[in-house]
């Protein structure tokens, strides 16, 4: 008795879901040790601020009047 059947749906279904799971756990690890580093101070101060503002400088760097 062989009730078990994987039609291309299933297999495809079962791939997305290895693949997702894969890519949430590297995101979600990659996450965690950022804050783990941060928490013991190994992060170096460059790498602290990297990701901190997304404002855009008004100022023009080939103006010579300021």
């Amino acid at each position: 008795m062989n009730f078990l059947y994987f039609d291309p749906g299933l297999g495809a279904m079962l791939v997305q879901a290895a693949v997702a799971t894969a890519a949430g756990v590297l995101l979600f690890s990659k996450n965690v040790m950022y804050k783990v580093k941060a928490f013991f101070g190994l992060i170096k101060e460059d790498e602290e601020d990297k990701y901190d503002s997304i404002d855009i400088d008004d100022t023009d760097p080939h103006d010579k009047n300021e």
